[in-house]
């Protein structure tokens, strides 16, 4: 298999190489294959995290009003609760 670089990939290759971390070109070529595949395995894996999430606040009912003040108050007075 051929594979056609721009410039600066293939500077990026050669430095690698020459770096001593891989002994050729087709290893830092394998080696960003295998990191890529990784990177979309678990960008797979958060967006079915996502997925599940939002069907798990979908199943849990209908939102009810949010308060910050309300919130507040109701932080103050567990913490107050704590010190007690």
């Amino acid at each position: 298999m051929n594979v056609n670089l721009t410039p600066q990939l293939e500077e990026l290759v050669r430095a690698k190489v020459a770096s001593g971390m891989y002994t050729s070109a087709s290893e830092v070529v394998r080696e960003a294959l295998r990191l890529m595949d990784e990177q979309d395995r678990m960008r797979a894996a958060k967006f079915e995290q996502l997925r599940d999430d939002i069907r798990e606040g979908l199943a849990s009912g209908t939102s009810q009003p949010w308060s910050s003040s309300q919130a507040k108050s109701e932080a103050r007075a567990r913490r107050a609760r704590k010190a007690a």
